[in-house]
């Protein structure tokens, strides 16, 4: 597992549910059960420890995300899944749509105003449920610009690593 520069967080295990060794997850794919697709998964634990793990079976009830992994047939094995993070390789997904971006290929970038004032680089974006909120960092301060396009997010370009934003730099 030496591609861990490249791997993409899906998503995490919330916890048992029942006592037949089902788990709740929190799914970021769209729909939420396409992370089912995705496997083999890297599952990391909050020290940092890895193992791979395929053939999770599962399906969105509605409501929950329910998974069902290899070998956990009870409930304390269950349990004992709660908090893992569900990462996958980068290149296990497709490509995104013309005009839509990974959260994760924007993480590092350069973020400048309209006007050419440097704002620091992509730390990482979050979702308030009403917009999504991309966060650019630099030596000095955290600055938190909706990702609205093309309001605030006036263009993105990959290739040159820049993302372009309306935003004032003293807000």
């Amino acid at each position: 597992m030496n591609d861990s520069g490249h791997r993409i967080l899906l998503g995490r295990v919330l916890g048992a549910i029942g006592l037949r060794g089902e788990v709740r997850i929190e799914s970021w794919t769209e729909p939420r059960d396409a992370i089912f697709r995705y496997q083999p998964w890297t599952l990391r634990d909050a020290q940092g420890n890895e193992r791979a793990c395929s053939g999770v079976r599962g399906r969105d009830t509605g409501k929950h995300v329910l998974a069902i992994f290899p070998e956990v047939a009870d409930r304390d094995a269950a349990e004992a899944l709660t908090g893992l993070e569900i990462h996958v390789p980068r290149s296990a997904l497709p490509p995104p749509a013309p005009g839509e971006y990974y959260w994760a290929d924007l993480e590092g970038l350069r973020v400048r105003n309209v006007e050419g004032v440097d704002l620091g680089r992509v730390s990482h974006l979050f979702s308030t449920g009403a917009n999504d909120v991309l966060v650019a960092r630099d030596d000095e301060r955290e600055r938190m610009i909706p990702f609205v396009q093309p309001q605030y997010v006036t263009a993105i370009d990959l290739e040159q690593g820049l993302v372009t934003v309306d935003w004032d730099p003293e807000f």
